[in-house]
């Protein structure tokens, strides 16, 4: 498995499906690793402990975290496996953050702003560039312009994960800079 097929793995197993393989995450989404990987192997996957400790190490997204003991590991955000309700500090964002869709995608943010969908949040990006790289997993991308100040100032919360996702429950469209279409 390569290191990136080894990210992803992890990634699907740890915020989506740990059931899987027979995994068991606790309320705040962490595993231990030994675990992990004897699921993994159990389920036909080549997964090693040196794998997933590059996981956490490797790439720009820095999806992981490694507990203190250095013995479980979590996803950051993203989960929508229902056993995983993590709490994350409400913060006031910064004026203006950014969504990266697929244009095939705009008539349905036009009419219900944007959703979690299958998640727990909506994912935002402090800068246009993560968003575009976002974006380009979907399609054609397009980077959407948040009015989080506004959306602050009327009430709603904000958190930012550990690796500077910025998240919310939903984004109105009365909020969104979008298009004409």
């Amino acid at each position: 498995m390569t290191s990136e097929d080894a990210s992803k793995f992890i990634a699907y197993i740890l915020r989506h499906a740990p059931e899987s393989i027979g995994l068991r995450l606790d309320a705040q989404g962490w595993a231990g690793i030994e675990a992990l990987v004897a699921g993994a192997v159990a389920a036909g996957r080549d997964l090693t402990t040196a794998d997933v400790l590059h996981a956490v190490d490797s790439g720009a997204k820095k999806r992981y975290e490694l507990s203190a003991d250095g013995l479980s590991i979590r996803a950051l955000q993203g989960h929508s496996t229902p056993q995983v309700s993590r709490s994350f500090e409400a913060i006031a964002p910064p004026p203006l953050l950014f969504h990266g869709t697929a244009t095939r995608f705009l008539a349905s943010i036009r009419a219900q702003g944007l959703l979690p969908g299958s998640r727990q949040h909506v994912h935002l990006s402090a800068d246009e560039a993560t968003a575009v790289l976002v974006g380009q997993r979907h399609g054609k991308a397009h980077v959407l312009r948040v009015d989080a100040g506004r959306m602050h100032a009327a009430g709603h919360v904000f958190h930012r994960a550990e690796n500077g996702v910025w998240l919310t429950a939903a984004v109105p469209p009365e909020f969104l800079f979008l298009p004409p279409g």
